[in-house]
């Protein structure tokens, strides 16, 4: 087995074993999809308090740093934007779209976000927070990636609305009232 198919059967057990059934236990209200909606934007949040933190802390004194940080951002930002408006492709009951689509992404991210958590425990005390913020918005990211990628569970069957199903208990009553 080839290290591509180990790193891809990583991310399927990831998926299929640990995500999976956290998203199945979401309420019914809550698709998964939508939580990873709201982790992505998170992480877009904690990445621009990561920007603001540096450039609050003195860090980015050089405005190519600082403008190359913002164009990252502007790109994570586009990227949001673009999982939102393919939202729609998302159906209950289908295969997600997004499991594969987004396959590449999820591969790349983990590693990066291990790099981005040891940056962070290694980086001198002044900028501690700014990297913090960093790599919280990377784990964020993650798990929205994931949540996003997870199988949408089919709607459930409507019962049927009559008096009946409203108040079992009278079912009892209207019967015995009809049988003397």
């Amino acid at each position: 087995m080839s290290l591509g198919d180990r790193i891809m059967r990583i991310d399927s057990w990831l998926l299929d074993e640990v995500c999976q059934p956290v998203a199945d236990r979401l309420p019914e209200r809550l698709p998964a999809l939508e939580v990873g909606m709201s982790f992505q934007l998170g992480s877009l949040v904690f990445s621009a308090a990561s920007i603001i933190a540096v450039f609050v802390l003195g860090g980015m004194t050089d405005f190519t740093n600082m403008a190359f940080n913002v164009l990252v951002w502007c790109l994570c930002v586009t990227f949001f934007i673009g999982l939102s408006r393919m939202r729609v492709l998302v159906k209950p009951g289908q295969p997600n779209p997004f499991r594969y689509m987004l396959q590449g992404v999820r591969l790349v991210s983990i590693p990066f976000t291990l790099y981005v958590l040891y940056q962070a425990y290694t980086t001198p005390a002044p900028f501690s927070t700014a990297m913090w913020f960093n790599a919280l918005s990377n784990i964020v990211f993650v798990v929205g990636l994931y949540l996003i990628s997870c199988q949408s569970r089919p709607p459930k069957a409507r019962q049927r609305e009559d008096i009946w199903a409203r108040a079992p208990h009278l079912r009892e009553v209207g019967t015995n009232l009809f049988s003397v």
